[in-house]
C-alpha cells in the first residue's frame, strides 16, 4: 500500500472514532480517557480491566461500546458460587422422539463479541481461569471439543477494590492477558453535576450505532499497519526492561522495590496502544508522549512491589512515574 493510501485510511478511521466518542459521550459524561483507553484497547485487539468502586459508570460504559461499536455482548454477574460451565457452556443429554440419547451442547455466554465481566474479582480462582484460553487464543474447549470464538472478541472486565469484602485477587496468568488497566475515578464537581441533571429527568440520551463488527476488525488492520518510528520502539524496549528489577537496565529503584517485572506482552501493549492513542489524537505516527501516557494503564497490573517496599508505603504508581519520566522525558499520566 502506497503511503497516501495509508494515510488516507489512517484519516478516514479517525474520522470516525470522532464520531465514536461523540456518541459515547452522549452517554458517558466526562471520563474522556477512560473512554479513550478503552477504546485504544478495542482497537489494538485486546481486552481491558476497569477498576474503580461501584457507581462509577463502568457497566454503563460497556454497554454503551457494545452499541456504539455494532457489538454483539453478553454480560456475565461474577458471584462467588459461579461456575466454569455457566461461561463456556456445557453438554446435556437430549432424548429425542424415537427414544434415542445424545449429549448436545448448549454454548454459554462467553460467545459474543464483547463479553462484559462485571465484577470478575467477586469470582473463584477456579472460575476466573476458565477465561484464561478465551481471552489469549480465542477459543474454547469443553468436553474434549475447540470451539472458535466470535470475531472480534474482547472482554471488557470490572473489578471493585481488592480491600472490600468478598473479594479474590486475580492470578497474574490472568491480568498479564488485560491489555490495559482502566482506573476509573470519581468525577469532579462539574461532571458530576452534569451527570445528576442528565440522568435524572424525563429522557437520557441513547447511543446509536457507528461501527460494524466488520469494520472494528479492518481499523484492527490499520493499527498494526501504523508506522512507528525506530525511536520510540527503542523508547518501548527501553521502558519495560527498565522495570524488570533483574534486569541490567533497571534503575535503584526498581531493584529495591519491585518483586517482579512485566514480560514481553507488555511491550506488545505498548506499542499497540500507543498507535491507537496517537490515531485518536489525529497523528499518523506515536510519539514519546504517547508512551508515557500509556505507562501507567499498560504497566500496572503487570508489576508488583515486594513486600519489604509495601511495609515502607512505597507505592507502585509512583514507581511506574519516576522510570516513565527518566526513560521517555516526559511525565507519565496519573
Amino acid at each position: 500500500m502506497s503511503d497516501d493510501a495509508m494515510i488516507k485510511e489512517i484519516d478516514a478511521l479517525g474520522d470516525k472514532l470522532r464520531e465514536a466518542r461523540s456518541e459515547i459521550a452522549g452517554t458517558i459524561i466526562g471520563q474522556d480517557t477512560v473512554v479513550g483507553l478503552s477504546l485504544s484497547a478495542m482497537l489494538s485487539g485486546g481486552h481491558a480491566l476497569l477498576m474503580g468502586l461501584p457507581g462509577l459508570g463502568k457497566t454503563l460504559l460497556v454497554e454503551t461500546l457494545s452499541t456504539v461499536m455494532g457489538l454483539n455482548g453478553n454480560r456475565i454477574q461474577f458471584t462467588p458460587d459461579l461456575m466454569p460451565g455457566d461461561i463456556l457452556g456445557s453438554e446435556v443429554l437430549e432424548t429425542a422422539p424415537d427414544g434415542s440419547r445424545a449429549f448436545r451442547y448448549i454454548e454459554g455466554p462467553i460467545f459474543a463479541q464483547l463479553l462484559m465481566a462485571d465484577e470478575i474479582n467477586r469470582a473463584s480462582p477456579r472460575t476466573q481461569s476458565a477465561l484464561l484460553q478465551a481471552m489469549q487464543e480465542r477459543e474454547v474447549t469443553v468436553a474434549g471439543q475447540t470451539r472458535k470464538l466470535p470475531a472480534p472478541f474482547h472482554v471488557l472486565a470490572t473489578q471493585n477494590p481488592i480491600e472490600q469484602e468478598g473479594t479474590y485477587p486475580l492470578p497474574e496468568a490472568q491480568l498479564d492477558r488485560f491489555l490495559v488497566q482502566i482506573d476509573v475515578p470519581y468525577p469532579d464537581r462539574d461532571t458530576e453535576r452534569d451527570i445528576l441533571l442528565a440522568t435524572t429527568g424525563t429522557q437520557q440520551a441513547k447511543p446509536t450505532q457507528v461501527f460494524t463488527p466488520e469494520a472494528l476488525i479492518d481499523a484492527q488492520g490499520i493499527i498494526r499497519r501504523m508506522p512507528v518510528g525506530d525511536a520510540t520502539v527503542d523508547m518501548i524496549l527501553d521502558l519495560v526492561r527498565a522495570c524488570r528489577p533483574d534486569a541490567p537496565e533497571a534503575p535503584a529503584i526498581v531493584r529495591d522495590t519491585v518483586a517482579w517485572g512485566p514480560g514481553p506482552r507488555a511491550a506488545q501493549a505498548l506499542m499497540l496502544t500507543s498507535r491507537a492513542w496517537a490515531l485518536m489524537d489525529g497523528r499518523l505516527a506515536p510519539s514519546p508522549e504517547d508512551v508515557a501516557a500509556l505507562a501507567m494503564p499498560v504497566l500496572s497490573h503487570r508489576m508488583a512491589l515486594s513486600f519489604a517496599a509495601r511495609a515502607e508505603g512505597r507505592v507502585l504508581a509512583d514507581v511506574i512515574r519516576e522510570v516513565t519520566a527518566t526513560v521517555t522525558h516526559v511525565d507519565a499520566a496519573a
